[in-house]
């Protein structure tokens, strides 16, 4: 969420920032301040009764001690009015203050100023690419046909046990996906991420505390009976541990990893770019997440992509590097890379991760705080990245280490297996 304070010091530069991802919040932003002022006002209206009822209290005390009991019953009276005008004012604020959330719920994170213009992902820019389109042979096959050949996936058992979107994985195909899960949790390891598992479910509060809610709430899969939230990536339990916190500045940075499936309604999906592991209602992803000094939050966004970068190449998956355009850009982040991950088989790049710095958009939400070094209260920076999701890694693997006698699985994860070729 936006600081108010920010709002109010520099309308212009927000209007101009969020402009960057194609918004005119013109009308909400002064709504915004508006609001603000009747709340501030009223604020001032709440705290002078409150103040000249303690005056009339001390005087009440004053003539009872005196004897003049009739002015002080009279002045009795004058409270009651009194304490009812402040109930009236309370709850005028209170409405105000709700009125005030809920527009700042509807404006996203400010675009750091690196962030390029555009609207659609065809907009987004190419920051680098690394490693060899491999060649494959004249009968390649997509994975979705691999997975059948091998039996390592079955999309159809999925459809008979839940539906469409939510696999089967068999066989050397679930050895193949624990093994990934495995060395992306290691890896983690190696780079300093303290591992959790997190419950998968999450109730209202964390969906706000991370932007998940209201952005994307038709998106997400509700228990109305529990009134909780099956999470769409680790990132929201694992952030939310630090809801309503206040951290030491010698606490930074804080650095988690976690496993976990993820469930996404993924509304509207459909066609050609969907098929197989491409898009799915339930899938499993390896997430990393740090909360960080703000000082730092942009030299520790950079250290995190080149991580990513890192499990890429050890996978030896040709992949691409993405700054995403304002139109592209996730609700909350001010600045996000994605990593893409060349199909062969496909002939396609696929989204494999996003890695995104959230500044204090999520901290303000989430009340996430720490001491700086003059004792006064700052809010923190929190940053998340996958590392990495596993179907189009899988996808991926599948199809570019196809030979024309099966697939050959990437040296990396032999130690994870006991088979190097399916």
């Amino acid at each position: 969420m936006l600081q108010l304070q920010k709002i109010r010091e520099d309308k212009d530069l927000v209007i101009n920032r969020l402009s960057v991802r194609g918004l005119d919040a013109n009308i909400l932003v002064n709504s915004v301040l508006e609001l603000d002022q009747k709340r501030r006002e009223t604020q001032v209206k709440l705290d002078d009764v409150l103040s000249k009822r303690n005056t009339i209290s001390k005087e009440i005390g004053a003539f009872f001690k005196a004897g003049n009991v009739d002015e002080a019953n009279r002045l009795k009276e004058e409270t009651a009015l009194i304490n009812d005008n402040a109930d009236k004012l309370r709850k005028s604020l209170s409405d105000i203050e709700k009125e005030l959330n809920d527009i700042l719920y509807q404006l996203p994170n400010l675009p750091h100023e690196s962030v390029p213009n555009g609207k659609t992902s065809a907009e987004n820019e190419i920051v680098m690419s690394k490693g060899d389109i491999p060649v494959l042979h004249k009968e390649a096959k997509p994975h979705w046909d691999l997975a059948k050949e091998y039996n390592l996936i079955d999309f159809e058992l999925g459809v008979k046990i839940t539906g469409a979107g939510f696999p089967v994985y068999k066989g050397k195909g679930a050895k193949l996906q624990r093994a990934l899960i495995n060395f992306f949790l290691d890896e983690a390891e190696k780079a300093g991420y303290k591992e959790i598992i997190p419950p998968y479910m999450v109730n209202e509060a964390s969906g706000y505390g991370t932007g998940q809610l209201p952005d994307k709430e038709g998106q997400m899969y509700y228990v109305s009976e529990d009134d909780l939230y099956l999470i769409p990536t680790a990132e929201v339990p694992v952030t939310n541990i630090f809801r309503g916190e206040m951290l030491k500045k010698e606490d930074f940075p804080i650095k988690y990893t976690a496993y976990s499936p993820c469930f996404r309604r993924e509304a509207g999906s459909y066609g050609k770019d969907v098929r197989g592991l491409n898009r799915l209602h339930q899938f499993e992803k390896v997430e990393v997440v740090q909360v960080q000094h703000p000082s730092k939050s942009y030299e520790t966004l950079n250290e995190m992509v080149d991580y990513v970068k890192s499990l890429l190449e050890k996978l030896e998956l040709p992949y691409r590097l993405l700054k995403l355009c304002g139109g592209d850009m996730g609700f909350t982040s001010a600045l996000t890379y994605d990593f893409e991950v060349y199909s062969a088989a496909q002939e396609r790049w696929l989204e494999v991760s996003s890695v995104s710095n959230f500044e204090s958009y999520q901290s303000n939400r989430l009340k996430l705080r720490f001491k700086n070094e003059n004792g006064k209260k700052e809010l923190a920076h929190t940053l998340n990245g996958s590392a990495l999701a596993l179907p189009r890694i899988l996808a991926s693997i599948l199809e570019n280490f196809q030979v024309e006698d099966g697939i050959e699985v990437p040296k990396v994860l032999h130690p994870y297996l006991s088979f190097d070729k399916i």
